[in-house]
């Protein structure tokens, strides 16, 4: 099944058996992206959705010198640019962190779904609302804490994302990201990110290794990064 973990502990239950065949019917096609690839690029018009069924996927923007800024950072189950379909282009680019296979939704698609399958309708607009919780959690994390309370707020919230999914067990998982990734991801140079990780792995609080991130006090590291996941509307979070 494509859509195996779409809305994946956050409202499947919700999703009829007739809304996913409608869905899957759906698709056009589906890609085998490489890492480390731009997929769309800012202004570029887009006339599919894409949803990420395998891999890493990121939000990012360049200023004029040429610095980026990740601003998502995108796991399977993800619809990563469902706004671009009212939208009819990005204002940022998409690219790929790792190999990915992606589903691909064109819009007309969508404007049938709309028409035929309001159910549908309400969750897939429930994912974009659910982008834009991030994106205001991501501003506060930028703007309010500091750099070792940043990268602590960003562990965990990419730790429940991917448990959400089934790809972490709630302490270790695989984090495909370096560390100039997590420095754009948390508005710090690499060198930064390196001091801050190791101060993490000093106060016994995480480890990472070969991309490889084991949470050693996951209670610790949330009350260090402000984490509440309330955020992220899991089903067991209300």
């Amino acid at each position: 099944m494509i859509f195996a973990d779409l809305l994946r502990s956050r409202r499947r239950h919700q999703l009829t058996a007739d809304d996913l065949a409608a869905l899957e019917a759906s698709v056009s096609g589906l890609r085998s992206l490489p890492a480390r690839t731009t997929m769309i690029s800012r202004d570029e018009p887009v006339r599919t959705s894409t949803y990420l069924m395998e891999g890493f996927m990121c939000r990012y923007m360049d200023d004029q010198k040429g610095d980026r800024q990740l601003v998502a950072v995108h796991v399977a189950g993800d619809f990563v640019d469902l706004h671009g379909f009212p939208l009819g282009y990005l204002d940022h680019d998409l690219a790929t962190l790792t190999a990915c296979q992606v589903a691909q939704v064109p819009h007309a698609a969508l404007d049938g779904l709309m028409v035929t399958r309001p159910n549908l309708t309400k969750l897939l607009w429930f994912s974009t609302l659910l982008d834009a919780a991030m994106h205001r959690e991501w501003i506060f994390r930028l703007g309010r804490l500091d750099a070792i309370a940043r990268v602590s707020h960003f562990i965990c919230e990419i730790e429940t994302k991917l448990r959400a999914v089934g790809r972490s067990d709630g302490s270790s998982f695989h984090l495909p990201m370096t560390q100039a990734d997590l420095g754009e991801t948390c508005g710090i140079t690499a060198v930064h990110m390196n001091r801050m990780l190791r101060e993490l792995k000093d106060r016994q609080l995480m480890t990472i290794r070969r991309n490889q991130v084991d949470i050693i006090n996951p209670a610790g590291l949330a009350e260090l990064g402000e984490f509440d996941p309330s955020y992220l509307f899991l089903d067991n979070t209300g």
